[in-house]
């Protein structure tokens, strides 16, 4: 294998995959909220609700259709640029794959589609039920995800059958431990990146005396209340996979604690075991991007902590403008401290591709340097023209503020008098309550 083509390789994947791991990020905690959010406005009745529904919604809609084109370019590269490893696994991670595809294509995509274009043509409990039903399809889609990428860092439930492997248990495969801690961590790590999200929004309207007042006041503190148990959910999680390093990944937790008499005495069991080779991970991206995800989180803890007791005082919130400047600079930590524990996780599994069973170098498609380099250029491009497009709509929606238009906004001509044809609607109860500006 030529190693410059290994190395592209790797490196294409490490910024796709990276890149479409920051909007699952946003797009998962956003969607929980959005829902909560939607189930109070549709028992309270209150326009204030439905409004920050309208807002933070096309927040996640924006957030979560460019991200969907992210994970489409970054799928091309499993057949492209790894055929070792769907040849090699493509048993065991090809049903898990193509069930989060038709879960997320499908299923969730569908019921956006119901819950956006619904708006005010739906039954508002059916409205509410599209929600809830697209929050639980995105947990479905990140749970199957994390049952392939599990495998890779853990593989149980398999068996060997002419060089390939196989299915041999799949209750083994789906609840191996290291997708299920993995799940909970990413659910938490979600949930801490739309609490700060939301959060720095606010504090941006805020800090600019904006006449929203009132509904940048409650989304601050949900964004702040939000974010305290979710960082504490995402430590727990984090400490129960640590936990499992010593058995499951023994090298990278030698390697993340600088223990070099374990590194050497690891590298030799695993010499005797697997042959010759360097089984020693990076340090500097191994120890690097876990030192990122704990420093980060030791800055939002502090900050969670002190945003707590600072939200339960309403003045504080209203006119504390040197904390406005804390929020909004704090938003990009969760995802500094979701990119470093991924880089962790991936890199401290080298140079194996399947922990144990199929090396890195083995797994990458015979392709010449050339075409590799040509790939990774376009890849690279793509990714980074979809971040900027992505965090542009973003913070162009963000700073216009809850408006008329947008998201659930009814522009029929005659919607004023209550349905089509100027008749009124045959249930009012059923329509949530329209915006008042």
């Amino acid at each position: 294998m030529n190693q410059d083509v290994l190395d592209l390789a790797r490196l294409q994947f490490a910024l796709t995959a990276g890149g479409h791991f920051l909007f699952v990020a946003l797009t998962l905690g956003l969607a929980t909220v959005v829902a909560v959010l939607q189930t109070r406005a549709t028992f309270s009745r209150e326009p204030l609700h439905a409004r920050m529904v309208r807002f933070w919604g096309q927040l996640y809609v924006i957030n979560y259709a460019v991200g969907i084109v992210t994970g489409l370019v970054m799928e091309f590269q499993f057949g492209m640029a790894w055929s070792g490893l769907t040849h090699e696994a493509g048993n065991i991670l090809g049903a898990s794959l193509a069930v989060e595809t038709i879960v997320a294509f499908f299923v969730e995509s569908t019921f956006l589609g119901l819950w956006i274009f619904g708006w005010n043509r739906l039954n508002r409990w059916a409205h509410l039920a599209a929600i809830w039903i697209v929050v639980l399809t995105a947990y479905v889609s990140a749970y199957w995800i994390l049952v392939s990428n599990g495998f890779l860092n853990h593989p149980v439930g398999y068996a060997s059958e002419g060089g390939e492997l196989v299915l041999d248990d799949p209750v083994a495969v789906l609840t191996n431990p290291s997708a299920l801690l993995a799940f909970g961590h990413v659910l938490a790590g979600a949930l801490l990146t739309a609490g700060f999200f939301m959060a720095g929004v606010s504090a941006y309207h805020l800090f600019r005396r904006t006449p929203e007042w009132e509904f940048f006041g409650r989304s601050l503190r949900i964004g702040i209340f939000l974010s305290a148990p979710a960082l504490m959910a995402a430590a727990v999680f984090g400490g129960l996979q640590f936990g499992t390093l010593t058995t499951f990944q023994p090298m990278k937790s030698a390697v993340f604690s600088g223990k070099a008499a374990e590194i050497a005495r690891i590298q030799a069991e695993m010499t005797d075991r697997f042959g010759p080779g360097d089984y020693v991970p990076s340090e500097a991206w191994t120890r690097g991007g876990g030192l990122v995800m704990l420093i980060s989180f030791a800055l939002m803890m502090y900050l969670c902590f002190a945003g707590v007791i600072l939200a339960c005082f309403k003045k504080v919130v209203f006119r504390f403008r040197l904390w406005h400047l804390v929020l909004m600079a704090a938003v990009p930590l969760p995802y500094l401290a979701m990119i470093g524990g991924w880089v962790f996780r991936e890199a401290g599994r080298q140079p194996w591709v399947v922990y144990g069973l199929l090396r890195t170098e083995d797994a990458v498609s015979d392709l010449s340097p050339g075409t590799m380099r040509l790939s990774l250029t376009v890849f690279t491009t793509v990714f980074a023209l979809l971040a900027l497009l992505n965090a542009w709509l973003l913070a162009r929606h963000a700073r216009r503020g809850p408006v008329e238009s947008g998201l659930g906004h009814d522009e029929r001509p005659d919607a004023a008098a209550g349905g089509e044809g100027g008749a009124p609607p045959a249930d009012p109860a059923d329509a949530l309550p329209a915006p008042r500006y």
